[in-house]
């Protein structure tokens, strides 16, 4: 019989990891030998563990973990690269027989794994192009068009992030709907064995918890990881360098904030990315809301 696929979502924050953990463990006490596959963007990059609440291997309580450091900082990080390494890592576990457990916060990613989401093809020409127009014009020209072409895409599109308004100008030109960053209308489950779980907390509390949380990267050596990935080039990459946390120390580092404009300036962004995912995955159909804190995995089982 094949495996499940259980998805642990929900903003930032909420402790996800852990119970994804308590979960694995609890299969893994029935003889179900069951598997994690990261689903945040920003933990497939060796190196970004601090920014990121990456879980320490120390702390993985021996479960194999999947697609974690799995990409330099100079590479891009893309959901259609993404979603074929993802299934595939939850086709293995299946085969090995166990349950495979998808945890992030990551909606496109998780969104491209769990449903039938299919990507439009690319074309190197376009691209180049629309780039070489980003360098030049800026990223608000470029979303101008977008919403001219596609408000309803543009209208959810960040207006900073010109590799996502890029990429649905180039759906566009060739002909295609923008999947446009967004999640189907009527979503259909990749696979028939799909169970969510979502974890939720009071806004008051996820934004004090998550304040909380950005001071204590700082104390924990943000700048010096944030250092050494300089030495490895992540100015140079596309994805990397804009991660929340990790764009600001670079600033930091490059003496254009102060530390505490760069904390004050995370923790702003880091709630309102919170904001996104708790609409992101509201919408998704059938998932199990579990208030963070007190979510118990083994009832998941009965």
């Amino acid at each position: 019989m094949t495996g499940r696929v259980w998805a642990v979502v929900g903003a930032t924050g909420t402790g996800k990891s852990e119970l994804s953990l308590d979960l694995a463990d609890a299969l893994r006490a029935r003889g179900n030998p069951a598997e994690i596959v990261n689903a945040d963007a920003m933990q497939l990059y060796r190196g970004m563990d601090i920014g990121t609440a990456k879980l320490p291997v120390g702390e993985r309580r021996g479960i194999p973990h999947h697609l974690l450091d799995v990409r330099d900082v100079t590479d891009e990080a893309a959901v259609a690269w993404y979603q074929p390494l993802a299934r595939a890592a939850i086709e293995a576990i299946h085969a090995r027989g166990g349950d495979a457990i998808l945890v992030g916060g990551s909606g496109l990613y998780v969104s491209s794994v769990i449903f039938d989401f299919r990507f439009p093809p690319r074309d190197p020409t376009v691209r180049a192009r629309l780039e070489a127009e980003l360098d030049e014009r800026g990223a608000g020209a470029l979303l101008a068009r977008l919403t001219e072409q596609d408000p309803a895409t543009a209208a959810r599109i960040d207006p900073r992030n010109g590799r996502r308004i890029i990429r649905a100008l180039e759906v566009l030109e060739q002909g295609g709907a923008t999947h446009g960053a967004a999640l189907p209308e009527r979503p259909e489950p990749w696979h028939p064995a799909l169970r969510i779980v979502g974890l939720g907390a009071p806004r008051d509390v996820l934004v004090e918890r998550l304040d909380r949380r950005v001071e204590r990267m700082w104390r924990d050596g943000m700048l010096d990881e944030v250092a050494t990935l300089r030495e490895r080039g992540i100015e140079d990459g596309a994805t990397a360098p804009r991660a929340i946390g990790y764009a600001q120390a670079l600033a930091q580092l490059r003496g254009e904030k102060t530390e505490s404009d760069a904390i004050a300036e995370t923790q702003a962004l880091t709630r309102r990315y919170a904001r996104r995912q708790v609409s992101w995955f509201k919408r998704y159909p059938d998932i199990e809301w579990l208030e963070s804190g007190s979510a118990d995995a083994g009832m998941l089982l009965h």
